[in-house]
């Protein structure tokens, strides 16, 4: 089944409408925010129109309106409102060899969680005109567990993402999570040299508006609370720097907006970046946005610590090695600070 974005159908049009929906959250389900519950609720749903209802205020936890982001208690009721769902063609199971790719980046496991290093390219869920990402093949690969996503890359990231194998640690780590016990860094090329040093970026984001009909997040006095900080690590003359970024929270594309808003906007990023500075790298063979979460780490409640990284994938590792040669050739006077060769002398006229 597939569901529209638009209960009021005509009245002759094909499909069922559902009745009102009352659960009640159980001990195992406790933790999980109000979003990621009603859209296993409603399985199939596009997240889309998950978050529409909810903010709508059609979805009621114990009665009330509530936020996407609400986190689920112990025996709170919740009503899902009806929704009414058109019978479509199976798109069928993520395929083989999509489960087969995943099954390689698999770089850790035990008995709570997997560490994948994610393929950039991939979204870890399906939603948005997908009908699956990483979380979906992974089911299929392991269809006997119960996992799920502890937490979300973009797309066009490559790096570190965890999932969780049982809900209890989903709980724990959403818990860690909420109050920063968990770091994560990433590794970014940005233009220009970013001379700021060790900067603390502390500016609330909006998430929430939409441009076109799409998703773009911007900084605004009246967002949610952001806050990154950047460490610069390796520097290519005056047209960019490798940055080291540790987040101290995770808002949607908060990195990508962040540099924008330092004015060293992240390479390769088509939607938040500069044009030309993506130009220059693609000569170079960059083909996907250069951000990459490198290195997660936490200490276990019950006692133990955990850490993993992941190195930069071979494919943004030959962009520095570019870009650390044609420096190299600028400042030997091979090349013009453009890329360009400089233009011989003309003999002077005697």
């Amino acid at each position: 089944m597939s569901y529209v974005e638009d209960p009021l159908e005509e009245p002759d049009a094909r499909g069922t409408r559902t009745e009102v929906q009352h659960f009640e959250v159980s001990a195992e389900e406790a933790g999980q925010r109000l979003d990621n519950y009603v859209h296993k609720r409603l399985s199939g749903v596009p997240r889309s129109r998950v978050y529409r209802v909810i903010r709508k205020g059609e979805v009621r936890v114990n009665g009330r309106r509530a936020g996407p982001e609400t986190r689920l208690e112990p025996h709170d009721r919740i009503r899902i409102p009806p929704v009414r769902v058109m019978p479509r063609t199976d798109p069928g199971q993520p395929p083989l060899q999509l489960c087969a790719t995943l099954a390689k980046a698999i770089i850790y496991e035990d008995d709570r969680l997997l560490v994948l290093d994610k393929p950039a390219g991939l979204a870890v869920h399906g939603g948005s005109g997908l009908s699956f990402g990483v979380i979906e093949a992974l089911r299929r690969l392991r269809p006997n567990e119960s996992l799920e996503l502890v937490h979300r890359l973009d797309r066009d990231t490559s790096g570190c993402l965890l999932v969780a194998r049982d809900a209890g640690t989903l709980r724990t780590l959403h818990a860690l999570m909420r109050g920063d016990g968990v770091e994560k860094r990433y590794l970014a090329l940005v233009r220009g040299k970013w001379e700021l040093g060790a900067k603390r970026i502390d500016v609330p984001l909006r998430t929430d508006t939409r441009v076109g009909g799409e998703r773009t997040v911007r900084a605004a006095s009246s967002g949610k609370r952001s806050v990154s900080e950047f460490r610069p690590v390796q520097f290519f003359g005056r047209a960019a720097t490798l940055v080291e970024v540790k987040l101290r929270t995770g808002r949607t594309h908060q990195i990508r907006v962040h540099a924008q808003h330092a004015a060293h906007p992240v390479a390769g990023d088509d939607k938040y970046g500069d044009a030309s500075f993506n130009d220059e790298l693609r000569e170079l063979g960059l083909r996907r946005m250069f951000l990459h979460a490198h290195s997660l780490s936490f200490a276990w409640p019950q006692g133990g610590e955990f850490s993993v990284s992941t190195p930069l994938p071979p494919e943004l590792a030959v962009v520095l090695d570019e870009l650390g040669a044609r420096t190299d050739r600028t400042r030997r006077g091979e090349l013009r600070a453009d890329g360009n060769r400089p233009r011989a002398a003309r003999p002077r006229a005697r």
